[in-house]
C-alpha cells in the first residue's frame, strides 16, 4: 500500500492506487515540489504516445509550461512498444525513445540551488496520477 511518496522508492512499476492514496501522494507531492526550483521527469510508458501523453497532463495539472521536443526525438507515433521520455525544464525540451524491459509510471526529480536537501526524485507514480 502507497501511503507515501517514500513507499514508492525502488519499485519497478507504479502501484494502482485509490483515491485515498492517490489524494494523500498528490499533497504530499505539492509539499516536496514547492520547495524545488525546476524539476526533470522521467516516464516509463507503454508507448511513445503514451509517454508524451502523460508529460501533457502532467505540464497542464502543475501549471508547467511545455515542453518541446529535441531536434534529434522521433515522432511519439513513430515510437512503437515501450518507450522512456526525458522531460528537463532546465533546458526546456525532451528527449523520447524506444526501450525495452522498463516497468510503467512517472518518476519526477526535483532541483534546486538554494536547498539541496529538497532534491529528490519521487516515483514510480501511475502514468495517470496527473489526470
Amino acid at each position: 500500500m502507497a501511503a507515501s511518496l517514500r513507499d514508492l522508492r525502488g519499485l519497478r512499476t507504479a502501484p494502482e492506487l485509490n483515491d485515498s492514496q492517490r489524494h494523500a501522494l498528490r499533497q504530499e507531492l505539492q509539499q516536496r515540489l514547492a520547495a524545488c526550483d525546476w524539476f526533470t521527469l522521467g516516464v516509463m510508458a507503454p508507448s511513445g504516445a503514451a509517454a508524451v501523453q502523460t508529460l501533457r497532463s502532467c505540464e497542464t495539472a502543475l501549471g508547467w509550461s511545455a515542453l518541446e521536443p529535441d531536434p534529434a526525438t522521433p515522432d511519439p507515433q513513430d515510437v512503437g512498444g515501450t518507450a522512456f521520455l526525458k522531460g528537463n525544464q532546465n533546458t526546456g525540451r525532451f528527449q523520447l525513445r524506444p526501450e525495452s524491459g522498463l516497468g510503467e509510471g512517472v518518476l519526477i526529480t526535483g532541483h534546486s540551488l538554494a536547498d539541496p536537501d529538497a532534491e529528490d526524485t519521487w516515483g514510480p507514480l501511475p502514468l495517470n496520477f496527473f489526470d
